[in-house]
């Protein structure tokens, strides 16, 4: 089982950056494939990264291709999220995830952490 935890999210102007951490407990976080996902109230919930488990491959939504970057460290079990030149649209509650294979599909995805929010103001 894997427990993970979301940090970094919070308040930042239109054109800011952030950097969300997702720090994962257990021994084999090197085991799966992570992701960053995304819900905005009253929307569901969209898929934002995906990074296959060395880290070699990666995928991203047309909305934050080129602007966000999907990163992992499994010596530290952490899985990040850079996030620059941000925009009002991209404000929600971010979560990671863990699959056994990367996945644009939250139904992939085995476990989840709470998540973080990220507020742009414009």
């Amino acid at each position: 089982q894997v427990q993970l935890v979301e940090s970094g999210g919070g308040l930042v102007q239109a054109g800011g950056s952030l950097r969300l951490s997702c720090a994962a407990s257990g021994r084999t976080f090197s085991s799966y494939a992570m992701g960053w996902f995304r819900q905005a109230p009253g929307k569901e919930r969209e898929f934002v990264a995906t990074v296959t488990r060395n880290g070699a491959i990666t995928d991203y939504s047309d909305s934050v291709r080129a602007r966000f970057t999907i990163s992992r460290d499994n010596a530290k079990n952490a899985v990040y999220l850079q996030m620059n030149s941000l925009k009002p649209e991209d404000t929600a509650n971010y979560s990671c995830a863990a699959a056994l294979a990367p996945s644009r599909g939250a139904n992939g995805y085995r476990y989840w952490g709470q998540g973080t929010q990220v507020t742009v103001s414009s």
